[in-house]
């Protein structure tokens, strides 16, 4: 087991996303595993049926329990629902010297919000400048930037204002475009990189986001690089999605033990 992850995001009951795919993700790539819960969601495949935010006070107790007693070789956060818990959760983030992989949370993927409209410019504010990667999808950098995005040209266009949010690196994900091929922009400071791969045609891809982002925190904890820490998290969410158990009678979960 190498490297300590410590995830601040909310619970999945349905298990395909959130804190359920986080956890289950940094365990099958070999770290360890502990958390922050943000907030409690009842939801399935087919939705969110209803979110109970955690007390500010109470996630801040977590994280400082944790961090009192653990050495964090990387932080990932997912879901922080209001403006009060994003900048209370960076300030807390800002103390430490370890890779910050920030899954900026908005919508789920039966079109349910998952973050109010005053915490997108918290997000903007405090915690994006304090992240090594941010992981927006589509819909995600829309938000961030105000730009419609519905070309591989138009997420290029998007790059310059996703840089001036101040996050290290971006990885910008195509998966929401229409077409075949899913492409992937990954912006550093040396470089831009492009992965693509072929689309799996399939319904049961719920906690894509959150799956990607852990794999690349968990990579990023064991000390490999940005870019292979990409490319490898890429190559486990496709096997995860190839080999999804298929359950639930909406977007189904991914298989999170698809590890050679």
């Amino acid at each position: 087991m190498k490297g300590h992850i410590h995830i601040i995001a909310g619970s999945d009951s349905g298990g395909g996303a959130g804190i359920q795919a986080d956890i289950k993700t940094v365990t099958a790539l070999g770290g360890y595993a502990s958390t922050t819960v943000t907030a409690l969601t009842a939801q399935n495949t087919t939705g969110v049926q209803n979110i109970l935010d955690i007390p500010q006070d109470f996630i801040l107790e977590q994280l400082k329990s944790v961090t009192s007693d653990f050495e964090i070789d990387a932080f990932k956060t997912g879901m922080l629902s209001n403006a009060d818990i994003v900048t209370a959760v960076a300030e807390q983030l800002d103390a430490f010297d370890c890779p910050v992989v920030v899954d900026p949370v908005m919508v789920a993927k039966g079109g349910a919000s998952l973050l109010e409209d005053a915490a997108v410019d918290a997000l903007k504010n405090h915690l994006i400048p304090l992240s090594n990667l941010i992981t927006p999808n589509i819909p995600e950098a829309e938000i961030l930037t105000g730009k419609k995005i519905v070309t591989i040209d138009d997420m290029q266009s998007a790059v310059p204002d996703l840089l001036a949010l101040g996050a290290e690196n971006i990885l910008l994900k195509g998966g929401h475009l229409e077409g075949d091929m899913i492409v992937d922009l990954l912006i550093t400071p040396t470089q831009n990189h492009i992965f693509t791969s072929s689309r799996i045609h399939t319904k049961h891809t719920h906690g894509t986001g959150c799956t990607l982002a852990s794999a690349i925190a968990t990579s990023l904890a064991q000390e490999i690089t940005m870019v292979d820490a990409v490319e490898k998290a890429r190559e486990y969410v496709l096997e995860a999605i190839r080999q999804a158990p298929k359950i639930g009678s909406g977007h189904g979960p991914l298989n999170h033990m698809a590890v050679d």
